[in-house]
């Protein structure tokens, strides 16, 4: 499976790019939000999600682990498929999915083309929990009197000091949920930060 290419990029189109390594030519399926970000004749490293099908090898490409991250997580509900998944990361950050997830907010999450309002709904559900374990759920979401899920508290605490150490909100969002999901519920905070600073120096 490839994971990660690296090399030129030789061509972009409305929902893709051709990145050229050492003289092959791969074709990208990639959000607007990373095709804006590449530059033809410039270099690339793009994150890879290998899709295979029956009649196709489909490859995705992603700037940032964090919407490659949301990527998988997306395509895991009914009726978002990868089109939809890269609409969705096309029109909203990967910390604008999660907090509207974790907000119910349905009008943000219909804003993406191909998504409706079942499906929406279907999003805030399903993935709620998900979110929830990032520790993005806004505060005005809380009750003054509802506790704070400890791993919730820890996560929070864990981005908010990676990006006191200077690393984007994204990225440090993406490493803290991969490794909630490795290390699990209840992990201390020192160790949350240890690994995720061992998953951003890769």
């Amino acid at each position: 499976m490839i994971a990660k290419l690296k090399g030129t990029v030789d061509a972009i189109d409305g929902d893709s790019a051709v990145i050229d390594v050492n003289g092959v030519g791969y074709l990208v399926s990639a959000s607007a939000r990373t095709l804006r970000d590449l530059v033809v004749g410039g270099p690339a490293t793009l994150l890879v999600e290998t899709i295979v099908r029956e009649d196709a090898i489909a490859l995705y490409g992603f700037l940032e682990t964090a919407e490659r991250d949301w990527f998988r997580i997306l395509t895991t509900v009914q009726g978002v498929g990868a089109r939809v998944g890269l609409s969705i990361l096309s029109t909203l950050a990967p910390d604008e999915i999660a907090r509207a997830i974790a907000a119910g907010d349905k009008a943000s999450l219909s804003r993406p083309a191909g998504v409706g309002p079942k499906l929406a709904a279907r999003l805030a559900t399903e993935l709620k929990d998900k979110a929830a374990a990032f520790g993005v759920a806004p505060a005005s979401a809380r009750a003054p009197d509802t506790a704070v899920p400890a791993d919730a508290s820890v996560n929070e605490d864990a981005v908010s000091a990676l990006v006191n150490l200077d690393y984007r909100r994204v990225e440090a969002f993406g490493a803290v949920a991969r490794v909630t999901q490795r290390l699990g519920a209840g992990a201390p905070l020192d160790a949350v930060i240890r690994a995720a600073l061992q998953e951003l120096a890769r």
